[in-house]
């Protein structure tokens, strides 16, 4: 049986070395390698062919997040894990922007470092649950604030952001309003300063996702059923 080719890279030894205890009675798990910070991992994996990569973060000279970066770019077959004592969302979401297949935990135990490493090599990914919370909890206060953002809105902008998604011109809203088009312009004006938004197309965008208007491949479904 072929054994799942792995390197660690982290910048501490004994951190290296205690991977390599975990580890050592893995049946289908090898250690072909370790890098103690990002630019010495993207020279092993040219030179050893690891199929997963256990990553740190937080490195000297260079960090997991820019290696991750440049090993998934030269070698997309090459799985990454983070493996980390962090769980801040913004380590989380930049690792897996990066490339990252998986996340999880130093403090985790062995059993469950293999089964993340038995994972990404066969191009699941995997979330540690804490990771998987950290995301959670990111998500839904994302959701709060877009909700926030919504109810901020007066009565008259949410009418006029639904006639601009429906794709009505300012001509158009001001006579089925009647108001003046200035009037209109100022209202659209003051809508993506309080959603953050910076034209009429990620208006149309915004109220879409808010399902203030239906797409087409959905009305379709329905017509279908």
């Amino acid at each position: 049986m072929s054994k799942i080719r792995v390197l660690v890279v982290d910048d501490h030894a004994m951190f290296r070395e205690g991977i390599r205890a975990l580890l050592k009675d893995c049946e289908d798990v090898e250690i072909v390698g370790e890098a103690s910070e990002g630019r010495d991992a993207i020279d092993k994996v040219r030179r050893l062919a690891p199929q997963v990569v256990l990553m740190d973060i937080v490195m000297p000279i260079m960090g997991g997040l820019e290696a991750t970066r440049r090993i998934r770019k030269k070698n997309p077959g090459v799985k990454v894990l983070v493996l980390t004592q962090y769980d801040d969302p913004e380590y989380v979401l930049s690792m897996l922007r990066a490339g990252a297949r998986g996340y999880i935990s130093k403090t985790a135990p062995a059993s469950d470092l293999i089964s993340a490493i038995r994972a990404v090599h066969r191009g699941e990914s995997f979330l540690y649950p804490s990771a998987a919370m950290t995301l959670i909890q990111e998500y839904l206060m994302q959701v709060a604030e877009e909700k926030n953002e919504y109810e901020r809105l007066t009565d008259r902008e949410r009418e006029i952001l639904q006639l601009v998604a429906e794709g009505h011109t300012n001509r158009q809203i001001a006579d089925a309003l009647f108001i003046s088009v200035k009037t209109v312009l100022r209202h659209t004006t003051n809508m993506m300063q309080k959603l953050g938004l910076r034209n009429r197309t990620e208006l149309i965008k915004y109220a879409m996702g808010k399902g203030l208007i239906e797409l087409p491949w959905k009305t379709e479904r329905r017509q279908d059923t």
